[in-house]
């Protein structure tokens, strides 16, 4: 079982996408920010100093955008829920704490950013 005070956390992944409620959303795509984070026991990783004993992050960082890159939904909050299904399928990871960025969401007001956070564990 997982130590809750280890994580591996990659931020900032972009990835350009199609998701979105409206059309053209749908049709221009724009760029989604990702940050993830997996808890996930490093212990035997640091001690045996081994990259097969923890999650390797360049390949959580390639299989959460293409995650996000395929299959356009209405909802970050789908896209969030995808990429924490990925996140845990890495062997060792007992949970997922994701945040998927919409940095250009059609909003009237000016803003800087808007995202949703969730965060998943094995069942």
């Amino acid at each position: 079982m997982a130590s809750t005070r280890d994580r591996i956390s990659v931020t900032g992944i972009r990835v350009r996408a199609h998701h979105g409620v409206f059309d053209f959303e749908r049709e221009q795509g724009q760029e989604f920010v990702i940050d993830v984070t997996v808890a996930v026991d490093l212990a035997a990783a640091a001690s045996g100093d081994e990259l097969a004993r923890t999650v390797h992050y360049g390949e959580l960082a390639v299989a959460v955008a293409e995650a996000v890159e395929r299959d356009p939904v209405d909802l970050i909050e789908t896209v969030a829920e995808r990429v924490a299904g990925v996140a845990l399928g890495f062997a060792g990871v007992e949970e997922a704490t994701v945040t998927v960025h919409k940095p250009q969401a059609p909003i009237a007001v000016p803003f800087d950013d808007v995202s949703v956070t969730i965060v998943r564990g094995r069942a």
